[in-house]
């Protein structure tokens, strides 16, 4: 069984419940998912001894939130090289973040990432059905990486 750290910020809840699906997706191929927020994690030890990895973050004013920035630096210091990974986010407006936490982790930390690109859910669309079956099916796509 796999292992997959699923970390997330979020500001509103939305981010939070996304990334409820998406562990959800994960398990549906007998993996197991840790969800974390990334206020929890406090050094770059708390995010070693997974298979992969799923980061998400909301777009706040076109940007990251401070703490996924922060976060990211922390990831950075262990060795993500080739592990899978995923990325998602919610936005009311824009959607900018979870595309730049992929961009982070496919081109500056080399990993494997879900061909499915980031997942980016209008805030409106996350607690619907639609929202559900998206998270979970990124979780699938991701969890689903470790058979090929």
């Amino acid at each position: 069984m796999n292992k997959v750290l699923v970390a997330y910020a979020s500001r509103t809840g939305k981010t939070e419940k996304m990334a409820e699906y998406i562990a959800e997706g994960v398990r549906f191929f007998g993996n197991e998912a840790v969800l974390k927020k990334i206020s929890d994690v406090k050094s770059e030890k708390d995010l070693e001894g997974y298979d992969g990895y799923v980061f998400g973050c909301p777009t706040y004013h076109r940007d990251m939130t401070a703490g996924m920035k922060t976060f990211l630096f922390q990831a950075e210091k262990v060795n993500l090289l080739g592990k899978m990974g995923g990325a998602f986010g919610s936005y009311t407006h824009s959607g900018e973040s979870a595309q730049m936490v992929f961009d982070t982790m496919e081109f500056v930390f080399k990993m494997d990432m879900v061909d499915l690109g980031a997942l980016n859910l209008k805030e409106a669309v996350v607690e619907t059905d639609e929202g559900m079956r998206a998270g979970q099916d990124y979780g699938k796509a991701v969890g689903g990486k470790f058979r090929n």
